[in-house]
């Protein structure tokens, strides 16, 4: 708060407070009143209160339209060409001109509404590049002379040595100049297994330090790392307009320069090509503007799309918009991330060979007792795996953490080690039990080998195993003839064996975010509609390129933010849920549009051979609208 908000008075500052808080939602709020204004003015009609009837529906002409004329005048002014905005003002004008002000407020009403709604998911769409910056790390520990100080990373520049320690978010890419640890690279690859960092070793800006203190030298400026990259693809790709809004756009201006044109040779040429009075001329063109106004068009869409949205929301399905919804039942392709979405998002121990002389559990029990002491995630899941099968364990009687390579210490009267194959004997390790850590290797398995006095002793093997539901969801995808493919961070054979677990269609390996955005334009030029899901700040450009993005309901804020739909539940098998809704939805708008369309070519038609009067036309216009939003509301109920 500035030194000026903190000087006014409380009271003051709660009024403030209360106005931001409303100020998003201010066109909402005009629509409800609009609404209100509406039935006020019915119920003083009914009453036979004329007077205080067309007051109110003045009143909701000025607070439901104002927005929406506004915007529709300053974009006509700004880029010189007509809108929809500025033919539903003239339309509830025209309506009001010839006595019918209850049909002119509830056009504006249902204009209104549309409009509010439109700008509230366009501003929730912009909160996933704070949730970015958030993530990012403003200051870092810079080195200089045997000090440390605090800075901000704008004032860091290539060559500065940094001081990353345990915990923190490395600020800037770099390379490693001193020190040994174990870094969380998700944020970036979408890896689940922290990769071991070394002298010389290549870091990035936005990853976690896990295990040991280390001094970094600035490689890029804080402009150009990789997080920054992807902050810059998620406001590029945002920015893109979908070939159907390209669409929307050139008809709005072509319907309402045809609707005018029309209009405007209603008002004289009848009175002296066909002798109609300036009168009827005059109200012919009237109806003409009230009949051809697009409110049973706009509620075609909207009642139907709300109606899916809700549907989708009571089956755990979140659409951020209907042109997301709409968009789903185009989809030919769909890509997904793997880490936390085909798979759970935690490595898990799937096998223990052990020695022939020793026991499962007595080599589980010097595992557990030794990892105990580590926060390495592999170190950890060895030690839920004791837990889980009830094998007691308890501190070890000594411990060193030899950073970069794995543990050792003293359990059950012996020195143990844990960690990878160099650690322990490569060759030792590779040809333990007929080389079976080969094996577990080549089915994208991690393993961990255990050393006593004797020798090997054991390989654990760990995985990031895939979701319960996730072949069942791939199953559904590929009845509907879907094209799946899985993105990874992951090498080739381990992307290769959770492909063929899985039962995905393709896979494409060693993803940076980088290559994942590459590659999801490459499968929207071989297949057109693409959808990405994902669940990491990783999946975030994807999801923005995507033609529609979906994200895990666990996942990471800024992919929350960034999707189109969010399956609240993590559950895959929804998609295809989803795509059905969508398609049942597509079905009913293309019904209302062309039943709407119909019904005004008629009422125009009808118009010109003055076979319709206006309250007939009004009839047969509001009518039209009125089924169209209860053929809409089917999907209420749609299974």
């Amino acid at each position: 708060m500035t030194s000026e908000a903190k000087a006014l008075p409380v009271r003051t500052q709660k009024e403030i407070g209360w106005l931001k808080a409303i100020k998003p939602h201010a066109e909402l709020i005009a629509a409800i009143i609009s609404g209100l204004l509406i039935l006020t003015g019915w119920l003083f009609s009914h009453n036979g209160e004329q007077a205080a009837a067309v007051t109110s529906y003045l009143l909701s002409f000025v607070i439901g339209g104002f927005a929406k004329a506004k915007e529709g005048i300053e974009e006509t002014i700004a880029e010189k060409k007509l809108n929809v905005e500025l033919l539903m003002i003239l339309a509830a004008i025209g309506s009001a001109i010839i006595g019918y002000w209850a049909e002119g407020a509830i056009l504006i009403f249902i204009f209104a509404l549309s409009g509010a709604l439109e700008t509230y998911t366009m501003n929730k769409s912009q909160k996933e590049i704070s949730s970015l910056m958030d993530i990012q790390p403003e200051e870092a520990w810079l080195v200089s002379d045997g000090d440390e100080r605090r800075v901000h990373v704008s004032s860091l520049s290539i060559g500065d040595v940094i001081l990353v320690k345990p915990g923190e978010r490395i600020p800037v890419d770099g390379s490693v100049v001193k020190g040994h640890t174990t870094i969380d690279e998700a944020a970036i690859t979408g890896e689940s297994i922290p990769v071991s960092k070394q002298q010389d070793a290549e870091v990035f800006a936005g990853t976690v330090n896990l295990t040991g203190s280390v001094y970094v030298e600035v490689t890029k400026p804080s402009s150009e790392t990789l997080f920054q990259k992807i902050i810059d693809l998620v406001q590029s790709a945002q920015s893109e307009k979908s070939p159907s809004q390209l669409f929307i756009e050139r008809f709005e201006g072509t319907y309402v320069k045809i609707v005018l044109a029309i209009v405007a040779l209603m008002m004289f040429l009848p009175h002296f090509l066909l002798g109609w009075s300036w009168t009827e001329t005059f109200y012919r063109a009237m109806v003409l503007l009230v009949v051809a106004s697009p409110c049973a068009l706009v509620a075609s869409i909207m009642p139907a799309t709300l109606s899916a949205i809700s549907n989708g929301a009571r089956r755990g399905i979140l659409f951020k918009g209907g042109v997301h919804l709409e968009n789903l039942s185009h989809i030919k392709a769909i890509a997904f991330d793997k880490t936390g979405t085909l798979t759970k998002g935690a490595p898990e121990v799937t096998d223990v060979v052990v020695r022939d002389d020793l026991s499962v559990d007595d080599l589980l029990a010097a595992a557990a007792s030794i990892e105990s002491q580590s926060n390495h995630p592999l170190a950890q899941s060895i030690v839920r795996y004791a837990e889980k099968h009830q094998i007691p364990y308890s501190a070890p009687d000594q411990l060193e953490d030899v950073a970069g390579w794995g543990v050792k210490g003293i359990a059950l009267g012996k020195e143990w080690k844990i960690g990878k194959a160099d650690f322990v004997g490569k060759e030792a390790a590779h040809s333990f039990y007929r080389g079976v850590a080969k094996q577990l290797a080549a089915s994208g398995k991690t393993t961990v080998f255990v050393e006593d006095d004797q020798g090997i002793a054991a390989v654990i093997a760990l995985k990031d195993l895939i979701r319960e539901e996730t072949k069942q969801a791939l199953e559904l995808l590929q009845q509907e003839g879907i094209h799946t493919v899985m993105l990874t961070g992951d090498n080739e054979m381990t992307a290769k064996a959770i492909a063929e677990e899985a039962g995905i269609d393709t896979f494409i390996a060693e993803c940076l975010p980088k290559h994942k955005v590459d590659h999801l334009k490459g499968l929207i030029d071989d297949y057109g509609t693409v959808a990405m899901v994902g669940d990491g700040i990783n999946d975030a450009p994807a999801l923005a390129t995507a033609n529609v993005g979906i994200a895990m309901g666990e996942g990471s804020d800024v992919a929350l933010e960034t999707a189109d739909i969010v399956l609240m539940k993590n559950d895959l098998p929804k998609i295809a849920e989803a795509i059905r809704l969508s398609k049942k939805m597509q079905r009913i708008v293309k019904q209302n549009v062309i039943f709407s369309i119909t019904v005004i070519m008629l009422l125009i038609i009808s118009n010109f051979l003055q076979a319709v009067d206006l309250p007939f036309g009004v009839i047969g216009h509001e009518g039209s609208t009125i089924l169209v939003i209860l053929n809409g509301l089917r999907l209420l109920k749609a299974e």
